[in-house]
């Protein structure tokens, strides 16, 4: 597993591009990270900028953007909507994969080091780094902002972790830092149609965590709002001419993007005001918007065995993410921006068209096995088309669950079958540069050997893995050509034939690179278990075909 982290640090300048380049370049030019998001914004006069990579990496570009932002941000001269205490005002580490928190406390806290004694500037730690409980709160540890600085530094409980320790001319112009390492938050904006900053606390206050401050029996008291981990206050953004619930959402599997909104939304409701729309600011996790258009989808009785991409389509239009700006999913999720750039099209990025061309040109790849996958995956999609078409029937509301529960299993099974498409060719290169290694001495001859030999057992695994994965949808065509829409039953039939052909192509793909093999014994196990195989696939496909011609005779 590569070893990532995301770093999200928050700069107090959203207005002046130069400045914001100059950042974002020095993020950019520093080797092993990828700069994901460069999000500004006028009203608060911020901007949050994405980037993850290496650990070290990481560090290191976060010292330089910390850097140039320190040489060209003057504190002095700032103001904007947004709390603030420094010109870099924020700087979390995020473990992403490969990598542990606790590592992930050290790499903040070295860099927290190195920001304080080499650009003295003062820096608390915060959430998991924090030394102390009372400095794990970025609220706390912002407490005052900026104004208050000088202040804060004279009061001993709030000596800087890291950096000088008293007020002077450079620290009044850097302000303060705050870097830490946290779990995955999101930062959202819910959009009021109203402008008074005043409701949209209230309902800021009826929703956070902390909540609010009540009288009881004469004393002060905080009542709790009704969300867990969650922070929210309310204002007004003059850019877009509408007050917002500001929200960071700091553990999305307690308090889920779309819980907050039908929360904030509902709260909203009771004080005569309505949720517009959402903006997010950075970056989100893939899951977020899948739970949420999951969600949405429950809502309106809908199948949830959809693509992908259409999940995340309803997530966007459920909760109005295009309603200020447009969201595009693309530069807006974490994991696809994270994705390696492909260097030449995939099988599966290929038209129909293209495909076929593909598979009857010159070339042997794709062959038969990449075919076979091929054929299981658009028998798994005709399944889970009736399935889809079913959980949405008129007059069988009463059982769209189930259908739904049949859709989302055949796309897992599309998605399995039409990685194997990929595999299949990539299995086969793998054979091709094993016979290609040099071979002039004993030793060359021996590692030439002992590639090919695992290449071809690698070869003979992928076709078997493509009949064991092309036999699971019989049960959703058997389940579909028994209770699905009458009006599709012969859909789910030619899906039978269809998965057959994937078991039969794989059987045979198993057996042409099993007789490469040496290991005899590997090759009579793996030769076995493909013939048990093929024999449940040609007695249940013959089973299904039978039932569906009883249904339309």
């Amino acid at each position: 597993m590569k070893r990532i982290i995301e770093c999200v640090p928050n700069f107090s300048e959203g207005r002046d591009k130069k400045t914001i380049a100059k950042i974002s370049d020095a993020i950019a030019g520093t080797e092993g990270v990828k700069l994901l998001n460069v999000d500004p914004g006028v009203a608060t006069n911020r901007t949050v900028m994405t980037f993850a990579g290496t650990p070290e990496a990481v560090v290191e570009a976060a010292f330089r953007a910390i850097k140039v932002a320190s040489e060209c941000i003057d504190m002095r001269h700032h103001h904007g909507e947004h709390p603030r205490i420094g010109a870099t005002d924020v700087c979390p580490l995020i473990p992403v994969s490969g990598v542990t928190m606790e590592e992930t406390v050290e790499y903040a806290r070295d860099l927290a080091r190195r920001v304080g004694e080499e650009l003295e500037i003062p820096v608390y730690c915060y959430e998991d780094a924090a030394f102390s409980e009372e400095r794990r709160n970025l609220a706390v540890c912002r407490e005052g902002e900026y104004e208050g600085l000088e202040a804060k530094l004279k009061d001993p409980q709030w000596k800087p972790d890291f950096g000088p320790t008293e007020y002077s001319d450079r620290v009044a112009s850097t302000g303060l830092t705050v870097i830490g390492a946290r779990d995955f938050l999101i930062a959202v904006n819910f959009n009021l149609n109203t402008t008074s900053v005043r409701r949209a606390n209230a309902i800021s206050f009826d929703v956070r965590e902390r909540g609010r401050k009540v009288m009881v029996d004469g004393k002060e008291k905080w009542q709790p709002g009704t969300l867990k981990d969650c922070k929210a206050i309310g204002w007004y953004i003059k850019e877009y001419g509408l007050a917002q619930v500001s929200m960071n959402l700091t553990n999305i599997a307690v308090t889920p993007l779309h819980v907050a909104f039908d929360e904030v939304s509902e709260r909203a409701w009771k004080r005569g005001i309505r949720v517009t729309g959402t903006e997010l600011v950075g970056l989100v996790p893939k899951s977020a918007l899948l739970d949420a258009g999951k969600h949405f989808l429950r809502k309106q009785q809908r199948s949830l065995g959809l693509p992908e991409e259409e999940i995340i389509r309803t997530a966007i239009r459920s909760m109005g993410l295009n309603e200020l700006k447009p969201f595009d999913p693309k530069t807006r999720i974490l994991e696809y921006l994270l994705e390696e750039e492909p260097t030449e099209k995939g099988l599966c990025d290929l038209t129909c068209r293209e495909f076929a061309l593909e598979t009857a040109s010159e070339s042997p790849a794709p062959g038969g096995g990449s075919v076979s996958a091929y054929m299981g995956a658009l028998g798994a999609a005709l399944g889970t088309m009736v399935a889809n078409l079913s959980s949405h029937k008129r007059g069988w509301d009463d059982q769209w669950e189930y259908f739904s529960n049949w859709a989302e299993k055949g796309q897992v099974l599309v998605a399995e079958l039409l990685r194997l498409v990929e595999e299949d060719t990539l299995s086969y290169k793998k054979v091709i540069e094993a016979f290609s290694l040099p071979r002039e001495t004993k030793e060359e001859q021996a590692q030439r050997d002992q590639a090919i030999e695992a290449a071809t057992l690698y070869a003979s695994q992928i076709p078997l893995q493509t009949m064991k994965t092309a036999i699971k949808v019989f049960d959703i065509l058997e389940a579909m050509i028994e209770k699905g829409n009458p009006n599709s039953v012969t859909d789910a039939g030619v899906g039978a034939p269809a998965v057959l052909g994937a078991v039969k192509g794989g059987y045979l793909n198993v057996l042409i690179n099993t007789s490469g093999l040496d290991n005899k014994e590997a090759a009579r196990e793996l030769e076995e278990e493909a013939t048990k195989w093929l024999q449940l696939a040609e007695a249940r496909e013959k089973e299904l075909w039978e039932k569906v011609k009883g249904k339309i005779q």
